[in-house]
């Protein structure tokens, strides 16, 4: 069979595909690499759906149809619900090279997802050394924000500029969200303003972070409440003591990777 012709190779486009436990993120990439569409929708409890709804989502942005993609990559936490995928891979693969692809050195990568948190260090030349992951509570995750938006009584969206209007914080001292929760209860008895309650719960959230492994080198955070929450970047970058590096459109770092993965798994790259 002959190869493809030139207009045909470039009309090819690529697609990468992160079923988070949160959201679900859908990236379509060109035949050079160049950003066609994004969408970002919440995961629901039908992730084949889902998925099969943003990639439709994002061909309609791009104006482009299903037999324009020459091959699609899942990953994430629902990766193997999408049906039309040609391949899947690991969240971790993924969010290193999305973010090898944003700064290409050495990286140790803080994820902060919907569901667990992800330290993951690539050498200079992008290859993966090691990581850890943090499974085994809501504690320093998006779900623990969200159940302190819903003690509060607030929208998830109404905690970032609480929490960038204070400059003192509470501290949170449990690490299991049901008794954050009763901490909480116990700082509004006592007439404690809800932008502190708010400061100290993003303070908790990065000292989950910190708690998992030491943050040496470059860091880079990505995810959803990085997305988001951009005050737990500046907190974390304070906790540190230097500057923590932030991707274009942080939560769509692992649906990134995984089309940039499709892409090289079709085509020869430079």
């Amino acid at each position: 069979m002959s190869d493809s012709s030139p207009v045909e190779s470039a009309r090819r486009i690529f697609c990468g595909v992160d079923v988070g436990a949160a959201a679900t993120k859908v990236v379509l990439l060109g035949a050079s690499g160049e950003l066609l569409a994004r969408v970002v929708e919440p995961s629901g409890i039908d992730y084949a759906e889902t998925a099969r709804r943003c990639r439709d989502a994002a061909l309609e942005k791009a104006g482009r149809v299903v037999a324009d993609i020459a091959r699609t990559v899942s990953s994430g936490y629902g990766r193997r619900n999408v049906a039309f995928a040609d391949a899947t891979l690991t969240e971790i693969h993924c969010h290193g090279l999305g973010c090898y692809h944003a700064a290409p050195q050495a990286l140790t990568i803080v994820d902060i997802g919907g569901q667990d948190n992800k330290v993951i260090r690539l050498d200079a030349e992008g290859k993966r050394l090691d990581f850890k992951m943090n499974r085994k509570c809501a504690a320093g995750t998006g779900a623990f924000i969200e159940e302190i938006a819903l003690r509060l009584n607030l929208n998830v969206a109404e905690l970032e500029p609480l929490a960038r209007s204070s400059r003192e914080a509470v501290r949170l001292s449990s690490f299991c969200t049901v008794f954050a929760k009763t901490e909480i209860l116990n700082h509004l008895r006592h007439g404690v303003p809800v932008a502190q309650i708010v400061r100290g719960a993003f303070d908790s959230v990065v000292s989950r972070v910190m708690e998992m492994d030491p943050l040496t080198g470059h860091v880079m955070a990505t995810g959803g409440v990085v997305a988001h929450n951009p005050t737990v970047v500046e907190i974390l970058a304070a906790r540190l003591g230097r500057a923590v590096a932030v991707p274009p459109d942080p939560q769509l770092t692992g649906a990134l990777g995984a089309a940039l993965a499709a892409r090289a798994q079709t085509v020869k790259l430079p």
